[in-house]
């Protein structure tokens, strides 16, 4: 299906909802106050501590197995000297979007939706240290954020989508083609809509917009080749909240494999067996991450 058709599509589907969350104020106020230079640490904290979700949320993901901090970090200051201001950005943005659709009810359960989505985050950071990809942590935010779109469908095309989700169960197809011919659109669009709709970075965009075909990718190919293995290695290892989507893969035969040996020819000596293995150590890991966010003790 012709993909300028089914952006229009999103784009009508996602401006046609008038009740569509936002990211909260104190988000977008710290988001802005980033961008200054000569911003200071306590103005950030004191920002932040006005909303006690974010702040809540921001200490359970450093003190999750994903930052391994040497010790406990309990001081929200502290947290943020830790982090550093780039990463405060990016936990910002991550908490905001859990926290923009928490208690919502759609087709979709959504812990199993989040687990899918920290898998995903945990996974692409495990593979962007493997090859020597600089940012990390951008690789953790777009594994998290690349299924945006998958959110949307669910609570505001609940019943269409449903059907998306029976067929996939049913039909040996995978859940974003069965989106495009049944629906005129794929969460790819509608989360490439939503994404500008929040004033997304851009590179986060183009993981949202090709994470399927990252050969497609504008900004960072490589970015939305590692989303792209992270995602198809946590879809075959059970952290999928789709359905069976009757996929099965070789690391080596997927474009996103090519596309990472030509950014990084050293891993072409990368023994795939070992590879897939050590991914599986990350496995056990999310659903106790999941867990830890979404408890609110």
């Amino acid at each position: 299906m012709d993909r300028n058709l089914m952006m229009e599509r999103a784009e009508i589907l996602v401006g046609s909802v008038d009740d569509l969350p936002t990211i909260p104020i104190v988000a977008t106020k710290v988001l802005q106050l980033l961008d200054d230079h000569d911003v200071c640490i306590d103005d950030i904290a004191d920002l932040m501590l006005t909303d006690q979700v974010m702040t809540a949320r921001v200490m359970k993901l450093l003190n999750s197995p994903v930052f391994k901090p040497t010790q406990d970090i309990s001081s929200l200051k502290r947290a943020l000297v830790y982090l550093g201001l780039r990463h405060i950005r990016e936990l910002a943005l991550t908490t905001s979007v859990i926290h923009a659709f928490e208690g919502t009810s759609g087709a979709l359960e959504l812990n199993s939706f989040w687990e899918h989505s920290f898998g995903v985050g945990m996974v692409s950071k495990i593979i962007a240290q493997k090859i020597g990809y600089q940012d990390l942590e951008k690789a953790y935010i777009s594994g998290i954020l690349h299924d945006l779109g998958e959110v949307f469908l669910s609570n505001f095309l609940h019943d269409p989508f449903m059907e998306v989700l029976m067929h996939v169960k049913t039909h040996p197809i995978k859940l974003v083609d069965a989106e495009a011919m049944l629906l005129g659109t794929t969460h790819c669009e509608i989360g490439l809509s939503m994404a500008r709709k929040w004033n997304f970075p851009e590179s986060y965009c183009d993981v949202i917009a090709y994470h399927h075909n990252p050969g497609q990718a504008k900004i960072d190919p490589v970015l939305c080749s590692i989303v792209n293995l992270a995602d198809l290695f946590c879809t075959v290892r059970g952290l999928n909240y789709g359905g069976r989507e009757w996929i099965s893969f070789k690391v080596c035969e997927e474009d996103a494999w090519t596309i990472l040996i030509e950014a990084y020819p050293g891993m072409a000596q990368m023994d795939e067996e070992r590879f897939c293995y050590e991914l599986d150590d990350a496995i056990p890991d999310v659903t106790a991450l999941v867990a830890s966010i979404f408890d609110h003790n």
